[in-house]
């Protein structure tokens, strides 16, 4: 089976990395890529990576023939884009890799985002895709939020722990990313000199994935929480790497947090529960996410460790499994498992 994709918004590094893994897929045709700023270069004189890929960017408003044609849109495009330009396609499946549909109401967008969103009416029509946890309303969907690369990490890690009771209403998690998180338009901040041998936090108590990882954290578990969240910016290109707290319920155990996880992932091809904390090479390059729990027992406390590539199981590979599961394919087709080491 021959499915027709295009990509709106292919030039970026999220748009790489669609473009890589569906060279990989049996089932997908890349058909269509728009990049208003690249319109006119081939995919491979952009990025030699891609040297298979002779297809040529062009302007949305140029390619909106060959886009109707394609069964499957992928959005990358940038925040606050998107909500002006997919509600006018109509294709069978489209999933937005950014965030203009992931938060359920107008107010929690334009408290965290501080910018007005344009389409409220098509807030909560979307499927929020993190596939493992939400895989019944993923499924039937033609419309699919794609979860920040952060709100994956962290939700993955807490969630089965609010849902088996174990942990206390709030958390407090600190995670690092690769410099590919913050896109291919170079800034100040991510110049060599600036970014190498150095870390700092960003966006402190204020980064918009915050609520994400509440509401996906909620939607799971059915357990309201509070999340206090520090990014920071190391020099790396890709790689998320959260350590996750929360105070553990009285009765809680070691046993009992190691079951909830184990419990949770135990089919997941994608998640894996490791024994020792895992690091970001480990993951790199893969659609997977390795999680791994420890009991702070001097503080009360259990500390989770979650890491996965910010570009796959982040963006552009969960994108695809979702493609996956609600075009009825096996959610694994096309992505790798494994992680490229060293």
């Amino acid at each position: 089976m021959k499915i027709n994709v295009g990509i709106i918004g292919a030039s970026g590094y999220t748009g790489a990395e669609l473009m890589r893994l569906l060279a990989l897929h049996p089932n997908f045709t890349l058909k269509a890529a728009t990049a208003d700023s690249q319109a006119g270069k081939q995919v491979h004189h952009l990025y030699p990576s891609l040297g298979s890929n002779s297809l040529t960017l062009r302007k949305l408003e140029d390619a909106m023939s060959a886009l109707s044609e394609c069964e499957v849109i992928f959005c990358a495009l940038p925040h606050g884009e998107a909500m002006s330009t997919l509600g006018k396609l109509s294709n069978r499946l489209i999933i937005d890799l950014g965030s203009d549909f992931r938060l359920p109401y107008k107010e929690l967008y334009t408290e965290w985002y501080k910018r007005e969103h344009t389409a409220p009416s098509e807030l909560g029509k979307w499927a929020y895709g993190l596939t493992e946890l939400f895989r019944s309303e993923i499924s039937p969907s033609s419309r699919i939020a794609n979860p920040g690369c952060y709100a994956t990490a962290v939700i993955a890690a807490l969630a089965p722990l609010y849902r088996a009771d174990l942990v206390e209403p709030i958390a407090v998690v600190d995670a690092v990313s690769g410099i590919s998180g913050a896109g291919r338009n170079p800034g100040p901040a991510y110049h060599l000199p600036h970014a190498y041998e150095d870390v700092r936090s960003y966006k402190v108590a204020s980064h918009q994935h915050t609520p994400e990882m509440e509401m996906g954290v909620e939607k799971f578990s059915a357990k309201k929480v509070t999340i206090s969240f520090t990014p920071h910016l190391v020099p790396m290109s890709r790689g998320i790497h959260a350590t996750c707290s929360a105070p553990l319920r009285t009765s809680a155990t070691f046993k009992g947090v190691i079951e909830a996880l184990r419990d949770t992932y135990s089919n997941e091809p994608f998640i894996h529960v490791c024994d020792q904390p895992p690091g970001t090479k480990e993951v790199r390059g893969s659609n997977s996410i390795r999680i791994s729990p420890v009991i702070d027992a001097r503080s009360g406390r259990v500390i989770v460790t979650s890491v996965l590539d910010n570009l796959v199981k982040g963006a552009a590979g969960q994108a695809i499994q979702n493609a996956n599961l609600a075009l009825g394919l096996d959610e694994r087709t096309g992505l790798p498992v494994e992680g490229v080491y060293p």
